[in-house]
């Protein structure tokens, strides 16, 4: 039974029906949660006269943040499960691999929105699938949430 178990999560909000399952799979099997963030690394802003309005590191801070109040939104649904909070930047299937090795998981948990995108051919699912060690498991959100696609 899973111990530790990876959400990796986009900034699309994710299904309640994969939140419920999520709580419901980590509460049954005493399972530790990761919440992960992976965002793109931060440059320098500049404004249309080229003059610098937030630095890297400011960036960076602020896309952390804003990474962070998105988990923790995510955390509160899953009343009475242990949830730990991570934020990665680059690539997201380097990222998420890199945190599952960190982390120790022996679970990583995707949530997918409709069919077509399920394992796109080269896409982030698709490549958690064929590089994890550990056992992969694909949410797809219910009809009424997809739009009944």
């Amino acid at each position: 039974m899973a111990k530790r178990i990876l959400v990796p999560f986009s900034q699309i909000a994710p299904a309640d029906s994969f939140v419920t399952a999520l709580g419901d799979l980590a509460r049954g099997a005493g399972a530790t949660v990761r919440l992960l963030q992976v965002t793109d690394t931060a440059t320098n802003v500049v404004d249309a006269d080229g003059r610098v309005v937030a630095y890297a590191d400011q960036e960076t801070q602020r896309l952390e943040t804003e990474a962070r109040d998105y988990l923790e939104t995510v955390a509160v649904a899953l009343d009475g499960v242990p949830v730990e909070l991570a934020v990665r930047f680059g690539d997201p299937a380097r990222a998420i691999m890199a945190e599952a090795a960190d982390f120790g998981a022996d679970l990583i948990a995707l949530g997918v929105g409709s069919r077509r995108r399920f394992l796109m051919l080269g896409g982030v699912a698709e490549q958690i699938f064929r590089r994890a060690e550990m056992p992969v498991v694909l949410f797809r959100a219910g009809r009424h949430e997809t739009g009944g696609r």
